[in-house]
């Protein structure tokens, strides 16, 4: 069976090395960590993953127009956000789940399979 493959786009260097362990510790693949939205971008033009986690504010501009897009092909979207709410993510991207930084290795885990298995 493959793993699922999770693109994680995430600026800060050690939120992004530990939120790839957590999510590769659970089996799945990863891509990334990407620190800026136009390697974000790239990554899913050469290979549409399963799930994306995104940090809202990225090097180079905001993740919503990528999550847009991944949405729009049907890639469930978890926000990590250290800026916004969980009811501010859940406002704008009703379809979209949303974890307040910093979030709990066991409860990314979890969103990531509820995510998956939705």
């Amino acid at each position: 069976m493959n793993k699922p493959r999770v693109l994680v786009a995430e600026d800060e260097f050690i939120v992004a090395m530990d939120l790839c362990d957590t999510i590769a510790e659970a089996g799945c693949e990863i891509e990334g960590p990407h620190a800026d939205l136009s390697s974000a971008m790239l990554a899913v033009q050469k290979n549409r993953p399963d799930i994306a986690i995104l940090d809202v504010n990225l090097r180079d501009g905001e993740s919503f127009a990528l999550a847009e897009k991944l949405m729009a092909e049907n890639v469930p979207v978890i926000f990590h956000s250290g800026h916004f709410t969980v009811a501010e993510m859940q406002d704008r991207f009703p379809e979209a789940t949303a974890c307040t930084k910093p979030c709990p290795p066991g409860q990314m885990i979890e969103r990531v399979q509820e995510a998956l298995a939705a």
